[in-house]
């Protein structure tokens, strides 16, 4: 990855709907080399999707939370089953495995704290493995999607 691939990644980032041409135009290249760079971009896997961002209180879901989950059973089978268990609730928006205690950070988003409380009671207490949930409320998204430092 030279210079250049880094700038159609930087410009990727601040805009996902460039046309080609406006790509090529920002990075200072001709339309078919670009298009080359940006393919072998996405083949290597350095650009995984192009998608839109949302604001979630616009869409009705203004009630955000951060999970700590501290497991009871760390065995193979039991963290596949709870990281599939995961990934298969809609509000957990954002799941990470972490090194230390806890294991995972989930974010979830829900319409309001009653909406939360169904959640946590009907899906997240009943999680695979699961020893301990710690909730925290989230007051402002202060930095949010920040695209990658080149």
């Amino acid at each position: 990855m030279d210079d250049v691939d880094r700038q159609i990644l930087a410009e990727l980032q601040k805009d996902g709907r460039l046309t080609l041409t406006e790509l090529a135009e920002r990075v200072r290249l001709s339309v078919s080399p670009c298009h080359r760079r940006l393919r072998a971009l996405e083949r290597s896997g350095a650009i995984t999707g192009y998608h839109a961002t949302l604001n979630a209180p616009a869409l009705g879901l203004g009630f955000e939370a951060l999970v700590f989950v501290t497991m009871r059973y760390e065995d193979r089978q039991t963290v596949a089953a709870f990281e599939e268990a995961v990934a298969g609730i809609p509000h957990v928006v954002q799941a990470q495995r972490l090194f230390g205690d806890p294991d995972y950070l989930l974010r979830v988003v829900t319409r309001d704290l009653e909406a939360y409380r169904r959640l946590y009671d009907d899906r997240l207490a009943s999680l695979p493995g699961v020893q301990r949930l710690s909730s925290t409320l989230v007051m402002a998204n202060l930095v949010e999607a920040r695209p990658l430092p080149l």
